[in-house]
């Protein structure tokens, strides 16, 4: 990918709340421009390997992960946690019921007003993962605030669910930045996880354009999606059903790249 641009810019669509959705309006950025940004240089440190074990020192920059190359007949189904406590309760069952685990981005205002969320997360089975404190547009903040907002989801997982889990995966941006990898990388994170396949949930465009765009899914694939979208409960189980009948089964990230 050759440009990085926030998928609200691309669209041309703006989110109607900040978690809404991965593109949502960015919160306002401590001594730094909040304009939308446009990085013509992706970063170099970009992979599709498949393993998430890398040779660096304490506190490098984290390695990009975009999606495994195994083979294996196997996808993540990686969520943007926020929303009702309802509607992640939903999808719970929805996953119980086809045997599917997934991997939840908790962003940390989340996780301390709907701590529950996070815990039938976890005590589903699923993995939580880190996606910065307030969802902003990270790379538009200085090194120093956005480390922090890393730091504080970090380490609200780590106090409402007891791990601050092995992935980071930057706001409002398909791909990381250098900067957004140099400060996961101080954060303790050795890998952020992006991803190949947007399913555009939280574009809210209905459960028909959901699995549309969910059915560019092959093995290997890393797919975004959203808790708190009453039209990704919708579209869930007709995903599950069209991935099972394509022979391709949803795991955690971490099982994905093992």
């Amino acid at each position: 990918m050759t440009r990085r641009i926030t998928r609200r810019a691309a669209l041309g669509i703006a989110a109607t709340t900040a978690l809404a959705g991965c593109a949502g309006p960015p919160t306002a950025a401590p001594s730094s421009s909040t304009t939308t940004r446009v990085t013509t240089t992706p970063p170099v440190t970009t992979t599709t390997t498949t393993t998430t074990t890398t040779t660096r020192a304490p506190g490098s920059p984290a390695v990009e992960v975009v999606r495994a190359t195994s083979g294996r007949p196997e996808v993540a189904l990686t969520f943007h946690g926020a929303g009702p406590l309802e509607i992640t309760r939903q999808v719970m069952a929805l996953l119980a019921q086809h045997n599917a685990k997934i991997t939840v981005f908790a962003v940390g205002t989340w996780l301390t007003d709907t701590p529950d969320g996070a815990r039938m997360v976890r005590d589903g089975g699923h993995e939580l993962g880190n996606h910065t404190w307030s969802h902003p547009d990270l790379e538009s903040y200085q090194p120093a605030p956005m480390l922090t907002e890393i730091e504080r989801c970090r380490d609200a997982l780590s106090k409402v669910v007891g791990t601050p889990g092995t992935f980071f995966r930057q706001s409002q941006g398909q791909h990381a930045t250098a900067r957004e990898l140099a400060a996961a990388g101080k954060a303790g994170y050795a890998t952020a996880l992006s991803y190949d396949v947007d399913s555009l949930d939280w574009t809210d465009p209905g459960a028909v354009a959901i699995r549309r765009a969910t059915a560019a899914a092959e093995a290997g694939s890393v797919v975004s999606m959203h808790l708190g979208h009453p039209g990704t409960v919708q579209a869930l189980p007709g995903i599950l059903t069209d991935l099972a009948n394509r022979g391709l089964t949803p795991v955690t990230a971490t099982e994905l790249l093992r």
